[in-house]
């Protein structure tokens, strides 16, 4: 193979790289259905960010580990910093103020906040000897670097994006050794503090959201109206779907943002259980990679970073399906690499980057 192949080709993950690609390409198929058959306004420009955000990936993955261990907490500085600025400098767009424009290009700092906050806390637990994590010394400090960005974005306000930085960051405290008696006690505390936080932390429009997960009838044109829609297009699908283009729900205009936080309705609709079971494999099949990665890895940064990011991945699949089932309430969470968009996109390929360069690093390790 790698007579015919140059070898730091050779080397790259081709399996995972052509279960994505595929990913990405049936998202651009669901796109082209979502128009009514067309390239455009969304499956042209989803699929040319697509392949050159994965060549961005392939790039990244030629970055050594050291490399990023030495920027993560710089890193994560600028990215709080550039938040500060959004509460300071940002444009507002649909009621909330996320972006820096800067001209040439509008950036959602949170969006690198996702992995930033996994690198961060996985190298604050690289640096801190083992027996000092179950400690209050190596607890507070991971805690404080989660709890600054996700109350700035909370701010901003964006319920979803501060729920997926407490989870990374979480996730790596967990898998680095804090005792789970911490983790029982924070679950008690935020099951009593959400009713406090419901009436008086959140927006109205977030208030309304978790009242219509409780209660969807209860405003079935109003509020509950994309979730009620979103249920009966993924239930109108059946088992194999009504067809290519074929979908209803989405083309006469009833599934509200069917291109966006909605597409997995729009996809199942018309490729129904079959191609919904399909998708959601498939994006195991790469979750599960890397966390492989992250069990191979040599390093203690290695393996919370792998194991962080590959979560992070997970809990973007799993809260935008079970918001799109009325699991959940709705957060704004889009499906990564199918809905119309480059702010999940870019984060998980970005994900997708950073774990190829630990899995190159194994490699190099046990001489592959």
């Amino acid at each position: 193979m790698n007579r015919i192949v140059p070898e730091p080709l050779a080397k790259l993950p081709w399996r995972v790289l052509l279960l994505v690609v595929a990913i990405g390409c049936f998202g651009q198929v669901v796109l082209y259905s979502a128009a009514g058959g067309s390239l455009k306004p969304w499956a042209l420009s989803q699929g040319v960010r697509f392949f050159v955000l994965l060549a961005g990936a392939i790039g990244l993955s030629y970055i050594p580990e050291r490399t990023w261990k030495a920027a993560a907490l710089p890193a994560y500085t600028l990215i709080v910093l550039s938040l500060i600025a959004v509460e300071i400098l940002g444009k507002v767009s649909g009621g909330s103020q996320r972006w820096l424009d800067l001209g040439f290009i509008r950036l959602q700092p949170s969006e690198f906040m996702k992995p930033a906050i996994v690198l961060a806390v996985a190298k604050f637990y690289d640096m801190l000897p083992p027996g000092e994590t179950r400690r209050f010394g190596g607890v507070w400090p991971a805690a404080l670097l989660i709890a600054v960005p996700a109350a700035i974005v909370m701010k901003q306000p964006d319920l979803g994006t501060a729920l997926m930085i407490c989870a990374g960051g979480a996730t790596v405290m967990f898998l680095a050794g804090v005792p789970l008696r911490l983790f029982v006690g924070g679950a008690i505390g935020a099951a009593v503090a959400i009713p406090l936080a419901i009436n008086f932390a959140l927006h109205d429009y977030q208030r309304n959201r978790i009242l219509i997960f409780l209660d969807p009838e209860s405003d079935p044109l109003g509020t509950g109206y994309h979730i009620s829609q979103s249920k009966i297009a993924i239930g109108s699908g059946g088992m194999w779907g009504k067809g290519f283009l074929q979908g209803t729900q989405s083309h006469l205009d009833y599934l509200p943002e069917g291109h966006t936080d909605f597409v997995f309705a729009t996809m199942a609709e018309e490729w129904g259980l079959v191609g919904g079971c399909l998708l959601i494999l498939a994006f195991l099949l790469v979750i599960r990679w890397g966390i492989e990665v992250g069990q191979r890895a040599q390093t203690r940064f290695g393996r919370l970073t792998a194991a962080g990011l590959s979560t992070t991945i997970f809990f973007y699949v799993a809260i935008n399906l079970m918001m799109v089932m009325g699991l959940a309430p709705v957060v704004g969470i889009p499906l990564p690499l199918v809905s119309f968009g480059s702010s999940a996109q870019m984060t998980v390929l970005l994900c997708l980057g950073v774990l190829m360069s630990i899995d190159r690093q194994n490699r190099k390790t046990v001489g592959w």
